[in-house]
């Protein structure tokens, strides 16, 4: 078995090997200067900074790094690449006045962006044909627009292989989540994972998102684990109903839906409770009030996603003895330690050295990172002399059998017969997530629990948006 994942290692770091070779030569991922008509690609990468609730700096920062990096080595088939970034500031105003920048500087694409202000961004990059490649996930509009192009699963893949890594460890499940519309549609996702297991739905908890004390909700979802019994809606709980479990709150939301249909059949099993967090940067919050609050040392099984725990987070929090020590992460990617991240590092290193907003730990940069991949696969497919705009990248972009990312993701492909039978999510081409676990102090895989594709778990998932 050792010499097995030494094999598997060993495979892995000869492909980043070569794909860092590839990079500088003409394997075509990365030019050195194809030729064709020059010229300059203008782009744009979009993300909050500096707001009160989540903070993606590194994405823009990653964005500038890959900027520098290719036109150092060519350009993109002999365009030189100009990338804008903006600060979406977590608004939907501010979302759409980085979509209006976009326009007025005729980028031909926004790429590896973060907004949960779906219809604020994707309305006017609609109106003018700019597609938008690689965004973070987080709203259903990115996998409902006809210009999206998302690399990942998002939000619905994170949240139902959540429930599938709950679903086989648990006996219930609380989960904690931003009182906010891209939130609403959380409880349903994971609810789905849950259910594929067997699993009555979780309790719902919802928070502000900019709030800076979550004890409440701390102090709800250790009550939930020591009730032992079903999971219940919390607002339902607060007034004095629904003690059968069922939703009944007419501002439920998305939560309303997932708790109605709820497991009936599901009867509690074996194992500890289950608290899961999904707050973005106030994760780490709420999980401090949890442990402080925790004085007859329950010690439920915690969790969370990738995007709300990261390696710098649990190196910050105290590495080994961190709170996040035994914690389940849902990812959708290789862990960061993967020779397959090594091009990534490699960039990272010689072109963000001064800026500590770019980890390659972090799933934004990655994301990023991915998403500029694909934009440099489709413009290498442009004819020499040809022109590149919005249009002719999307349209190459809807005609693609397939791009390749190295391995990080499977190859992805837009087309109408690649589109997804996901209630809400048509264009979720790319449902495989993998199963991680924190370990002295380390993300790295869970033993046994293989990248899984949790598309068919959102087929049957009722439609969240």
């Amino acid at each position: 078995m050792t010499d097995r994942r030494r094999a598997t290692a060993l495979s892995r770091l000869l492909l980043a090997s070569a794909m860092g070779a590839c990079l500088t030569t003409a394997c075509g991922v990365l030019p050195g200067g194809s030729g064709g008509s020059g010229g300059t690609v203008t782009v744009m990468t979009f993300a909050p900074m500096g707001t009160k609730a989540t903070n993606m700096p590194g994405m823009p920062g990653m964005a500038k790094a890959y900027e520098r990096w290719v036109n150092a080595n060519g350009g993109i088939h002999g365009h030189k690449l100009r990338v804008l970034t903006c600060n979406e500031k977590n608004t939907p105003t501010g979302a759409a006045d980085c979509a209006r920048q976009a326009i007025a500087e005729k980028a031909v694409a926004v790429v590896g962006s973060y907004s949960q202000h779906g219809r604020a961004f994707m309305a006017p990059l609609e109106a003018e044909g700019i597609p938008f490649i690689g965004g973070y996930g987080v709203s259903s509009e990115e996998f409902q627009s006809p210009l999206s192009y998302p690399v990942n699963g998002g939000q619905p893949a994170l949240l139902a292989g959540a429930g599938h890594q709950l679903g086989k460890a648990c006996a219930q499940v609380s989960l904690v989540r931003p009182d906010t519309l891209a939130g609403d549609t959380m409880p349903v996702l994971l609810n789905a994972g849950l259910r594929a297991n067997k699993m009555p739905d979780a309790s719902d908890i919802r928070a502000a998102e900019d709030s800076a004390d979550l004890t409440p909700q701390a102090r709800e979802a250790l009550a939930d684990g020591s009730a032992g019994g079903p999971a219940k809606d919390t607002k339902e709980t607060a007034k004095g109903g629904a003690k059968d479990g069922t939703a009944k709150d007419a501002g439920a939301g998305a939560g309303t839906a997932a708790g109605a249909g709820g497991a009936k059949d599901s009867a509690p099993k074996e194992g500890k409770p289950c608290v899961t967090a999904v707050l973005g940067e106030r994760t780490e919050t709420f999980f401090d009030a949890f442990r402080r609050l925790d004085t007859q040392h329950r010690d439920p099984q915690i969790a969370s996603v990738l995007g709300s725990v990261s390696q710098a987070l649990v190196d910050r929090t105290g590495g080994k003895e961190s709170p996040f020590e035994g914690a389940f992460v849902t990812s959708w990617y290789p862990v960061s330690t993967d020779p397959l991240w090594a091009p990534m590092r490699k960039v990272i290193t010689e072109q963000a050295f001064g800026d500590d907003t770019v980890d390659p730990d972090d799933s934004g940069a990655q994301t990023t990172w991915i998403a500029y991949t694909v934009l440099n696969e489709v413009v290498q497919r442009f004819k020499a002399d040809e022109d590149v705009t919005a249009r002719k990248v999307a349209r190459a972009l809807n005609e693609s059998e397939g791009v390749k990312t190295a391995g990080l993701t499977p190859d992805l492909s837009w087309r109408y017969q690649d589109m997804r039978a996901v209630a809400g999510f048509p264009r979720l081409v790319n449902g495989r997530v993998s199963f991680q676990i924190v370990r002295a102090g380390r993300i790295v895989d869970q033993p046994g629990e293989p990248a899984q594709d949790m598309t068919s778990t959102l087929e049957q998932a009722p439609r969240s948006a």
